[in-house]
């Protein structure tokens, strides 16, 4: 791995917000030249996959910006400072879809765009999925609609490209590769 190590040598910060922070590095690559490396830090993530006794996946639906549309995808959220990430899949799973579970499962751990940035996403599995009387309320600027599919029809979704993000392809293929359901 040493062979293709780059070694930065400056690092500049051009954006520090509330999600991501942008940076651009100054880099020595292994053959001794030099180039610059444009960067997203980002906390990390957690994606969870609701599955109901009715063995329908738990979907919510959403305005993508950098998109300009909108994506049906897997209930997920970033993680809070501190915040393990089983505790970031209870917390978003109640905040969108009005459900909890006992104890979500993890699954696996990807990084998302690892040519770029360095978000780490947490994927988890909830069945028996339970309702909350009261959920703790999403994000303000938060307006998604939730939706139960078959894994078939969550299929068709792909195909059509109303699923269309890595995360949520994930847990399909999980899903369909441990005929869970």
């Amino acid at each position: 791995m040493k062979k293709f190590m780059e070694t930065t040598t400056q690092s500049e910060t051009i954006y520090d917000g509330r999600i991501v922070k942008v940076q651009v590095d100054d880099v020595m690559l292994p053959d001794g030249k030099t180039s610059k490396r444009e960067l997203i830090k980002h906390a990390g993530a957690v994606g969870i996959i609701p599955v109901t006794k009715a063995n329908k996946i738990v979907f919510v639906e959403q305005f993508r910006k950098p998109l300009e549309k909108s994506l049906v995808e897997i209930p997920a959220g970033k993680l809070e400072k501190g915040e393990e990430p089983s505790v970031t899949a209870l917390r978003e799973l109640e905040e969108e879809t009005g459900y909890t579970v006992n104890t979500p499962r993890f699954i696996t751990s990807f990084y998302t765009s690892p040519g770029f940035a360095d978000e780490m996403m947490y994927l988890y599995l909830a069945e028996d999925l339970e309702p909350v009387d009261y959920p703790a309320a999403g994000d303000e600027d938060e307006f998604i609609e939730i939706l139960e599919l078959t894994l078939d029809e969550a299929k068709q979704y792909v195909r059509e490209q109303r699923i269309h993000d890595a995360k949520t392809n994930y847990a399909i293929l999980y899903l369909e590769t441990l005929e869970r359901m």
